[in-house]
């Protein structure tokens, strides 16, 4: 069948994890007519991930699961999906929304229902029937309808009642009267012209705006309208700025509902209390950075906090809010989220009060309070209401009902055992039965419930047994009157909304799914439950669907939200890495394997039923564990035995054992009941200790095979490495540390666990016992200085130090030495030992005096003993003496007085004064008392007359101490007060200076007592600064204003800060006398604020002249939005406040290379800073900022209010752009937010080749009047052709046009001057912004001028050399005469030549530059309109059918009393579809009707065509018909001559190939191709227009056709017509909304010709099959206000002379240039508007031109005459010398005619060469049929055995370029709607000759008889031939086209052709050829074997009798 059909189940969708970047939806492969009616079929499908399943924009209800495969069902609003057991989408079912009412029943006609409107159809019921392989989906809408679907595909209903949708009707002309079928839509596309009897109508396409809410919008279905969100009104998709972006725009077959608010938590609040609300408000959309949202609380306004739905707001405070209204407790406000001032999403907000709540209900205040809706609590004794608080303490509380707290649980979980549920059930039938339903007490216990008439009754005892529940009873439900009753197993704090359980390794589960999305796991032990793990699976907030189903093997669970379906493992066991976690989790499914080493469910554990195998959190709390071990530690020289103990150790088999893993050593394990032994490894198996350790700690692990059953560390330690690491003590550091290390004193050795040698005594380890020689303290060891600590430097000093337990070391006695460590020095002293006492001593170094080589204040010099010169004493502590020197840090005497007085440091005179040691100076030098105060600098140098100010004075000798000081300072003679915390001693006083006089001047003096004062020779000045004016006076509330403050004396003091208003003005430039310079901060609000500046404590206010705030700048627009990397291209940027910015900058942060940031300076500030009185300095270009980021910026000029000229910053070579903005001081605008959203694009810069490629540096010439062609690459990927400057010296060259490869300009006409004026070349330069590109010197032609050299010296020199030479020349010329004049006639011939090659050239520049230009205008206005491509529809029956119009299947009409027939008819015609679906039956057919002698090859394209279009819905079984039949076909060929196969149309196969590729190819001609065709044709028609055209002979001046050549000199003038047009462009005369549209001509076109230049001129974007016929108009001139005429082809005017008519042109009429003219109605059409539109099938062949047919033996001519030969002797001049003569005739073509195909062949070539290039190129991935075709052609020659690449060369170029391209070139009808005139005809099809001619193998030759046709391309042929090649190479290189990726592409295209009626009518168009050869195909198919089993002649014989009725042996 031919039906539509939308692929679900073959074309699965891309799926993607919903973690990854979401893709583009899967494209609607269907047609545009259909695009309302399956609009719904085509949404995008849903995106899913491995455990989770959402649909966008969808709501979920129902689940439903089948039990066999596990397949999930889900029930949506508007849709149903059927899932995989993996959540997996495997179909889609729309289910709505629908037209429906709930007052109406189900309908069909919409007519029953007239109130009905769009409903969602929820789904309310899913369920699931596996026997009868049926899902039942029922849902809310047409009163709850339910459908049958299949259970394999859900998307196939057994009862479809699909229907197409009328979203608007509505009542244009007056009742009853038609509409005229000529619709029209402007070119617009906003409104409709409606043509009725009476009246003509516009109405709007889509009336969005009058639907002034989103629920209106979009319950409208208009299909052009939707809400844009931000906006807050109904728009067209091109009127809402951002609708490219998500959430924007909302249209309403894609976004059922607007935006709103989802929840609000929470929903109201006490009144009292100021808080947070936050709003769920689902697709919020997002804005840019400097924008936001906000609440509006009724008046009052919050700043809103977003993140992803949610959106927090502060509540207003209780002073904000209105009064309640009399007589409630609470206000309720709405609250609207807002954009601006544009409502986004709006609800109410509640605020309640309740202590309103008591005093409104007097009689029960306490119950009124916690029983109302608000969480209002009662305090009983001092009876308040209270909110949200308890009561006083030692006072009860009752609790609201609303409160979730101890008060109570919200639900509970109860278990009811079902035998008491049955015995219930039971009990309660019984007493309906035998008791009336009444139990023992009377008490009614049982009833027959919901309304049925039967009642209970009293029977025998026996009749519940004798009448068992069944069927019969269903009437008649009985229900118990007796609850259940059964203890909570648990109690909740949550409400819940879903239950499920589980029985699973002998436990009960249950599940319990919330109303805010958590899922809970509960363990029902017992009469106990306990949740032992809560998840959040929906969306928070979002409650749990009860639909909670666990899969058939129980290991999942499903879980469903409204947004989602979430997989959930009942226990995730195997996420639980360690046992410990295991444990902890408290999973009852889940438990410790412990010889696995995982957790597992029980049932995974081998050997769970043994002891000790599994361990059970609920059983088990202790997972396995080294609980000790013996010994702890051990010796890393020595191996031994390890015992470890692990308590509830699993028992093994007997051949199955444990053992020890040291790292990675293994030792066998020993068990003995929980303890195990084991070997340590020995020494050489240990790694060695890591550096700086005196032990290595291993991993030791019991292990069960490669299971670790319990782990722990074991330490090897070594002894001497304790010793080698403690230098400094080393016997301390052997007995204290952790192990049993001892040390041997005499040897020095640190041993482990043995003595030392004999004779000699041990220091024991700390961890004996039982010893008393043990722990640091028992070794030999200094122990500290005995004196002195000090020592001066340069005097004499004796250390000594105490020494303890040096007995050890026994009777001998030894040498013992000091040993310091001096800076750069080791010095060794020999020492003495004192007699000790008992154990303690005294050590003597040697007095030393020490002189360290670097002077220092102190030095710390570490110093310890040795025992001889080797053996090193133990320092109890770390030993050090102090050297000092007094010189050093006392420059003067007052620091030097100060210094410590234990130091015994004095002044010192002797010689050079210094601070020196006291013994070291003479009695007589030392001073006592210091000399007069010096002062170097004060700092500042002036302050305020009021005081207050911070002076710092810096010096000498300023004291010893503060004391000194404190009231010894005069600043001018006035006290000035120190400051104690700020003091140096004796260098700095800093003080505060007291008030003076203005203008008081002096020294600082510092008088110190008994010391003469020191007088400083900087004087201070008391000044008072005066603040006089602000410049600006205004700037942004945002801030970053540069506010210069303009005073005198403003260099006051040294701490000096600007304020405006409250906020600090920070100052970043340095302060200068009469300016200071600080930026503004932001404000709050607009508005003035006073300045002041503080001096230390003294404040000027400027109270004249305060600084307005204004409202901040708004960007609106900024263009263009791309510039080149050189940058330098203007912005204009457009918005409001514009001018208040100071300093605007357009800037590009950037991401630097890495060499970029390494040579990059550190992060700087972008102002730089001035000194005074420089001018400011301009912005660096590009500063370095933090992140390694590199900012790029540019100064804009602020050209008004509205307007800035930014130039687009420069960005270096390597850095990547990662934002572009605007800086306006404080605000920073994104490009894209002031651009609508656009980004800004850096392109590369461009590159241009030299004027003379190949010398450069010669220079180039040029001709004057000659056009620049520069080429080059990326010319106008950043700039446009008025932007761009070309010079040429100083002189301008006027760019006429530029391309993306080349750049035109017209040069000065004159050789301007050079631009440096010192070179005398001219340079060309051009420049692009920024971007400069010299391309070498320039050199003007002039013509040669005459010699100055005087005319006698001329004559004389003349005459004496003809005198002289005269002999000679006249020999020579004798001689040479003949060879002279042959060679200058050659000369002559070259120079001809050569002109006439720079002619054309030229000519050809001039004509390129203007239809470049002409070219660009058309692309702008191809942007609004489109190319004019056909329809599918159209393309396909043009391709299918040429020649038969457009229409070739009609329906046939119905006779009178055929009504009836056309049931069996439609039967009959879908059972030979059905048949045709049969492969031996279609190739039957094929094959016995091309057999046929009559079946003609017309014929056979017919029926190849109506096969192509019968089986266009299942292409892939078109596909494999054309493989079957092309390879049958080449076996055919491949026995004669393979070469010939597929050269032309002559059997069916080959136009069911053209047409296959027509299919397939029609997207690529649309996206690629269809363009570039486009502008060739479109450039053809405008040169063959620019030059006149005969109207008579179609013969034409500019054309590529020598036979359509204009071979006559005509002169023409080109005129510019003004064309009078309306509303209409043909509408009555006087309309006032009449306007001109130029419109170009010549004044020798006729009148039609005019007419329709005129035409494409107005309507221009409007394809040609919309426009009214050139014959249904007149044209009339207009002059004046009554001057109308009208203008015709002949009229009386018309000359005629012997018997030729000349029509008439506007030459004729004599009409000027720039005259008026307008098309109006034909007089013979009544005087009606003819504006009737191409038919709905129209011819499709081009209008002839004008005949020169005789009208009463008249001739009728234009431009030329043609010969006057009859047509008799036409047809008798025949011989075969005459055609000669002819055709020499034709080819001698006058020179100055041929240069005409020359120019247009030039002027042609870029478009020529773009078109060829789009054909061949592989840049765009080659569509899969071309890559699919050709490698099947592939196979066929491998196959065959054909290695001859020509012939595959053939194949290929005879089945795709000749059969479809150059019928494409030839024929651009076929694809465009457009009209082909004779002389385009002509001109292409040249150049799809020239196409032909590239396409060919052989070697393209030309030579003086070829056509001139192939002598215009004979250069660029051989260039063609290799694209041809390279075309074949890289498609075979390509990867190869799988069989799926063909099969899904083609089941997409399988779409694209869907009207069912053609395809009834191609069949019967089939069968009328299938009825021609009836008995032969009869034949055919019962003599074929499997035909008869297949009974394919039956099913033919039952075809024929439906639909011709005729009478068959069936």
């Amino acid at each position: 069948m031919c039906f539509p059909r939308c692929h679900t189940a073959q074309e699965t969708p891309l799926l993607l994890p919903s973690e990854a970047v979401p893709v583009m939806a899967p494209r609607c492969p269907f047609s545009p007519r259909l695009l309302p009616m399956l609009l719904l079929l085509c949404l995008p499908l849903p995106l899913t991930r491995a455990h989770r399943f959402s649909a966008p924009n969808t709501t979920f209800n129902h689940l439903a699961l089948e039990p066999g495969r596990g397949t999930l069902f889900v029930g949506a609003v508007n849709r149903l999906f059927q899932l995989s057991p993996e959540l997996r989408l495997e179909a889609v079912a729309v289910t709505g929304p629908v037209f429906d009412s709930p007052d109406c029943v189900p309908f069909r006609d919409p007519a029953d229902c007239p109130q009905a409107r769009l409903t969602d159809n929820t789904n309310q019921l899913l369920l699931v029937s596996p026997q009868t392989g049926e899902l039942v989906a029922c849902g809310q809408a047409r009163q709850g309808v339910c459908e049958k679907r299949c259970l394999e595909d859900v998307a196939q209903v057994f009862l479809n009642g699909s229907q197409g949708q009328v979203y608007h009707s509505q009542q244009v002309g007056p009742l009853g009267s038609a509409i005229s079928p000529d619709l029209l839509v402007d070119s617009s596309g906003s409104h409709l012209y409606v043509l009725t009897a009476q009246q003509v109508d516009r109405v709007p396409v889509a009336a969005c705006p009058q639907f002034p809410d989103c629920t209106s919008c979009l319950q409208a279905q208009d299909p052009l309208c939707g809400w844009c969100v931000l906006q807050g009104r109904c728009t067209r998709k091109g009127q809402c700025g951002r609708a490219a972006q998500a959430n924007q725009w909302l249209w309403s077959y894609e976004d059922s509902h607007c935006p709103h608010v989802q929840s609000l938590l929470p929903a109201h609040r006490p009144r009292q209390e100021q808080g947070q609300v936050t709003l769920s408000v689902p697709r919020l959309p997002t804005l840019a950075m400097d924008e936001y949202f906000h609440c509006a609380f009724g008046d009052y306004d919050s700043l809103a906090h977003v993140e992803g739905p949610h959106v927090s707001c502060v509540t207003p405070p209780q002073d904000q809010l209105p009064l309640n209204p009399p007589g409630t407790d609470h206000i309720t406000l709405p609250l609207a989220l807002m954009f601006e001032d544009v409502a986004v999403a709006a609800t109410n907000f509640s605020f309640y009060d309740c202590s309103a709540v008591q005093a409104l209900a007097v009689a029960a205040p306490c119950r009124a309070c916690v029983g109302s809706l608000w969480r209002c609590h009662w305090c009983p004794q001092s009876s308040r209401c209270v909110y949200g608080e308890h009561c006083p303490e030692g006072e009860g509380t009752v609790y609201s009902t609303q409160e979730v707290g101890p008060g109570g649980a919200r639900a509970a979980l109860c278990a009811f055992p079902l035998a008491e549920l049955d015995g219930s059930m039971e009990h309660a039938r019984r007493l309906c039965y035998t008791a009336g339903g009444r139990g023992p007490g009377g008490v009614e216990e049982a009833a027959v419930e919901y309304g049925v008439t039967s009642r209970c009754v009293a029977l025998p005892a026996d009749s519940p047994e004798s009448y068992p529940c069944g069927d019969e009873h269903t009437p008649s439900p009985i229900a118990g009157r007796q609850p259940l009753v059964a203890e909570p197993v648990l109690q909740l704090r949550q409400p819940i909304s879903a239950v499920a359980s589980l029985q699973a390794d002998g436990h009960t589960i249950a599940f319990l799914g919330d109303t805010q999305g958590q899922l809970h796991k509960v363990f029902l032990n017992g009469s106990q439950g306990q949740v032992y793990h809560s998840q959040q699976v929906g969306p928070l907030g979002s409650a749990i669907s009860p639909d909670l189903l666990v899969d058939s093997s129980g290991s999942h669970l499903y879980v469903l939200t409204a947004q989602q379906v979430d997989r959930v493992p009942v226990a995730a066991c195997p996420q639980f890495p360690d046992c410990t976690s295991c444990l902890q989790a408290q999973d009852p499914l889940c438990g410790w394997c412990v010889l696995q080493g995982r957790c597992t469910r029980k049932g995974q554990c081998g050997r769970a039923a043994q002891a000790n195998q599994w361990l059970w959190s609920y059983e088990d709390s202790h997972c396995p564990h080294v609980q000790s071990l013996l010994p702890a530690h051990r010796p890393r020289q020595e191996q031994g035995q390890v015992t470890l103990s692990v308590p509830r150790l699993p028992t093994l088999a007997m051949d199955e054992y444990f053992h020890c893993a040291f790292g990675d050593y293994d030792s066998l394990a020993h068990v003995e009941g929980p303890h195990v032994s084991c070997v340590t490894p020995p020494q050489d198996q240990l790694p060695l200790n890591p550096p700086g350790t005196d032990h290595i700690t291993l991993p030791l692990a019991l292990m069960f095979e490669d299971v670790a059953v319990a782990a722990t560390n074991f330490s090897f330690y070594d002894c001497s490495a304790v010793q080698a690491l403690a230098v400094a003590a080393p016997c301390r550091a052997c007995v204290g540390s952790l192990w049993r290390c001892h040390w041997c004193p005499q040897s020095s050795r640190c041993v482990y666990g043995e003595h030392c040698p004999e004779g000699e005594g041990t220091v024991y380890s700390t961890q004996e016992v039982d010893v008393q020689v043990r722990g640091p303290g028992a070794c030999p060891q200094v122990e500290g200085l005995a004196g002195p600590l000090l020592v001066p430097v340069g005097w004499e000093s004796r250390l000594a130090l105490r020494v303890r337990n040096l007995q050890h070391f026994g009777s001998p006695p030894a040498s013992y030495y000091c040993w310091l460590e001096l800076p750069g020095e080791l010095r060794r002293l020999p020492a003495s030992l004192e007699e000790m006492a008992g154990d303690v001593g005294l050590v003597y170094c040697q007095a030393q005096q020490f002189r360290p080589s670097k002077a220092q204040q102190e030095i710390p010099v570490p110093i310890y003993v040795t025992r001889g010169k080797g053996q090193r004493l133990d320092n109890a502590h770390t030993l050090y003496v102090t050297l000092y020197d007094c010189a050093v840090g006392h420059p003067d005497c007052s620091h030097c007085q100060a210094a410590n007085g234990s130091l015994g440091c004095v002044w010192c005179s002797h010689g050079q004064p210094t601070c020196r040691y006291g013994p070291l100076c003479p009695p007589g030098a030392v001073e006592l008392l210091c000399p007069t105060p010096s002062i170097d600098t004060i700092e500042p140098l002036t302050g305020p007359p009021e005081g207050g100010l911070a002076l710092t004075i810096w010096g000498s000798d300023l004291g010893r101490d503060f004391a000194e000081v404190q009231d010894a300072v005069k600043v001018a003679g006035r006290p000035c007060n120190p400051e104690p915390s700020l003091y140096r001693t004796s260098a700095r006083i800093v003080c505060v200076t007291s008030p003076a006089p203005n203008g008081t001047t002096g020294p600082i003096q510092v008088a110190i007592k008994n010391r003469p004062p020191g007088i400083s020779t900087q004087h201070f000045t008391y000044q008072d600064p005066i603040l006089l004016s602000l410049s600006p006076r205004w700037g942004p509330q945002a801030g970053g204003t540069p506010l210069t403050i303009h005073g005198q004396h403003l260099q006051t003091g040294g701490n000096i800060s600007a304020f405006v208003g409250g906020q600090p003005c920070p100052i970043r430039e340095p302060v200068c006398p009469e300016a200071i310079v600080c930026h503004t901060m932001s404000q709050a609000s607009p508005g003035e604020a006073v300045v002041r500046v503080v001096f230390g404590h003294a404040q000027r206010t400027l109270l004249g002249s305060p600084f307005r705030y204004t409202a901040n700048p708004q960007l609106v627009e900024a263009e263009p939005s791309v510039s080149f990397r050189g940058g330098g291209r203007l912005i204009r940027v457009r918005g409001t406040g514009l001018d208040v910015v100071r300093q605007p900058l357009l800037s590009v942060w950037l991401e630097a290379a890495a060499d970029m940031r390494a040579a990059g300076a550190q992060p700087q500030d972008p102002t730089p800073r001035r000194s005074c009185g420089a001018p400011a300095a301009a912005p660096r270009a590009c500063i370095p900022l933090e992140g390694g980021l590199l900012q790029c910026s540019t100064v804009c000029s602020v050209n008004s209010s509205s307007l800035l000229l930014c130039h687009s910053p420069a960005v270096p070579d390597g850095a990547r752009p990662q934002r572009v903005f605007f800086t306006l001081d404080n605000v920073h605008v994104d490009f894209a937010s002031a651009n609508g959203g656009q980004d800004f694009v850096y392109q590369p810069n461009p590159r241009l080749a030299p004027l003379s490629r190949k010398e450069p540096t010669r220079p180039y010439r040029l001709k004057p009047g000659n056009v620049l062609d520069v080429e080059g690459q990326g010319l106008n990927l950043g700039i446009s052709k008025e932007e761009v400057r070309v010079r040429i010296g100083n002189g301008e060259c006027l760019v006429k046009t530029l391309t993306l490869t080349h750049l035109y300009c017209e040069p000065p006409s004159r050789a301007p001057q050079p631009a440096n004026g010192s070179s005398t070349l001219l340079q060309f330069v051009v420049q692009m912004g920024n971007v400069h590109l010299a391309l070498g010197p320039v050199l003007y032609e002039t013509e040669p001028t005459l010699s100055a050299f005087p005319v006698e010296a001329q004559v004389g020199l003349g005459m004496g050399a003809a005198v002289l030479i005269a002999a000679v020349i006249l020999l020579t010329l004798m001689y040479r005469h003949k060879s002279k004049q042959a060679l200058r006639d050659y000369q002559k011939v070259l120079v001809q030549l050569e002109n006439l090659e720079i002619g054309v050239g030229d000519q050809c520049r001039k004509e390129f530059t203007d239809l470049m230009t002409e070219m660009t205008d058309l692309s702008s206005d191809l942007e609004a309109s489109g190319i004019p491509f056909l329809d599918y529809h159209t393309y396909a029956e043009r391709v299918f059918f040429p020649g038969h119009g457009g229409c070739p299947l009609q329906p046939s009409l119905e006779g009178p009393g055929e009504e009836g027939r056309r049931a069996p008819v439609h039967q009959g015609l879908t059972q030979l579809s059905n048949l045709l679906n049969s492969k031996l039956f279609l190739l039957t057919l094929i094959h016995t009707l091309e057999e046929q002698p009559s079946f003609s090859q017309r014929d056979r394209c017919h029926v190849a065509s109506l096969l192509s279009l019968a089986l266009h819905g299942k292409l892939e079984y078109l596909t494999d018909i054309v493989r079957t039949l092309l390879s049958d076909l080449a076996a055919h060929y491949v026995c004669k001559n393979p070469k010939l196969m597929l050269r032309r149309t002559e059997t069916m196969v080959e136009k069911l190939l053209t047409n296959w590729l027509s299919i397939c190819l029609y997207a690529f001609l649309r996206e690629v191709a269809g363009e570039p065709l486009y502008m060739l044709l479109r450039a053809i028609q405008y040169q063959v227009d620019k030059g006149p055209v005969d109207a008579v002979t179609g013969k034409a001046k500019r054309t590529l056709n020598d036979s359509r050549l204009l071979r006559e000199d005509v002169e023409f003038r080109p005129l510019t017509l003004m064309v009078l047009v309306g509303p209409r462009a043909t509408g009555a005369a006087g309309s006032s909304a009449a306007q001109h549209v130029p419109a170009r001509v010549l004044d020798t076109d006729t009148i039609t010709q005019v007419k329709e230049k005129v035409l494409d001129q107005v309507y221009k974007g409007t394809p040609f099959s919309q426009r009214p016929s050139v014959h249904a108009l007149d044209l009339e001139w207009r002059s004046g206000l009554a001057g109308h005429l009208t203008l015709s082809d002949e009229d009386l005017t018309s000359v005629t002379q012997k018997h030729w008519k000349r029509l008439n042109t506007l030459q004729h009429y004599k009409v000027p240039d720039g005259a008026t003219v307008r098309l109006i109605p034909q007089l013979h059409n009544g005087g009606a508007v003819s504006q009737s539109l191409a038919q709905n099938c129209p011819l499709g062949e081009n209008i002839p031109m004008l005949e020169d047919g005789e009208e009463g033996g008249v001739h009728l001519w234009h431009l030329v005459k043609a010969t006057e030969e009859p047509e008799g002797a036409k047809a008798r001049r025949s011989s075969l010398r005459e055609r000669e003569r002819e055709r020499a005739r034709a080819k001698a073509i006058p020179e100055i005619y041929l240069t005409r195909l020359l120019s247009m062949k030039g002027t042609l070539q870029k478009f020529v060469d773009d078109t060829f290039q789009a054909i061949l190129s592989v840049n765009r991935p080659v569509p899969i049929a071309i890559k699919y075709l050709f490698d099947f052609l592939d196979e066929l020659a491998e196959k065959h055995g054909i290695e001859d690449p020509e012939t595959l060369h053939i194949w290929k170029t005879n089945s795709l370029l000749l059969r479809f391209w150059v019928n494409a070139l030839k024929n651009p009808q076929l694809i465009f709607d457009v009209r082909v005139s004779d002389n385009v005809d002509a001109v292409l099809a040249v150049i799809a000759q020239t196409f032909i001619d590239s396409c060919t193998v052989s070697e393209h030759k030309v030579g003086r008889d070829s056509p001139v046709n192939k002598l215009l391309y004979a250069r660029e042929i051989p260039r063609y031939k290799q694209m041809v090649e390279r075309y074949y190479s890289d498609i075979r290189q390509s990867c190869p086209a799988s069989y799926q990726e063909m099969n899904s592409a083609l089941a997409e295209l399988s779409g694209n052709y869907t009207s069912a009626p053609h395809c009834l009518e191609a069949l019967q168009e089939l069968y009328k050829h299938i009825h021609r050869y009836y008995d032969q195909i009869i034949s055919a198919l019962e003599e074929d074997p499997v035909g008869q089993k297949m009974q394919l002649a039956c099913r033919l014989q039952q075809v024929a009798a439906l639909v011709e009725n005729k009478v068959t042996d069936l």
